[in-house]
């Protein structure tokens, strides 16, 4: 891939597929033999919910759901959930959590659906940019505040399809 300026290499694709196969490896441990339901937040986090359910051999369902939070709006649905998650053990596969306005609005509606367990998994945690208290069960790795394009991160949708994640500096 060529080179785009303001681009630092940040994680490899291959430092990606080791975190990726750790946490399908820790939830596999912590769900043995149950029937899993993934919700993948589009658009971002497609790249690393396929790896992961890759690697994940319980059988499972999954499921999509757009949201979007501009900031200081409220929390938007574009695309619903539309499995029935009542009793069933959910999993949120996010690929990174930012402000967690989004995902702790994700996190309060599945609730309101009253699965068996819900737990989240997310590839890259930016706790000091946190505006509400939301934490993950599973993180493949914990970040500075960095803006970050590659494996599904963005700038103006543009960088999802870079193997590799990058900082972006502009």
């Amino acid at each position: 891939m060529k080179q785009i300026k303001g681009m630092i290499p940040f994680i490899t694709k291959d430092e990606i597929q080791t975190l990726t196969k750790k946490l399908a490896d820790d939830v596999q441990a912590d769900y043995i033999g149950k029937e899993l339901v993934i919700v993948c937040p589009l658009m971002g986090s497609a790249f690393f919910c396929t790896d992961f359910v890759r690697q994940i051999k319980n059988p499972l369902r999954m499921d999509f759901v757009s949201i979007s939070s501009p900031k200081g709006e409220s929390v938007r649905i574009n695309k619903d959930i539309s499995l029935d998650l009542r009793g069933q053990h959910v999993i949120i596969v996010e690929e990174v959590i930012d402000a967690g306005r989004s995902l702790s609005f994700l996190r309060d509606r599945i609730l309101m659906s009253h699965p068996a367990s819900l737990s989240i998994v997310t590839l890259l945690d930016k706790p000091s940019r946190r505006e509400l208290p939301i934490t993950a069960d599973y993180i493949g790795r914990t970040i500075d505040d960095r803006f970050m394009i590659g494996y599904g991160l963005d700038s103006d949708q543009i960088g999802r399809n870079y193997p590799d994640i990058y900082n972006y500096v502009q």
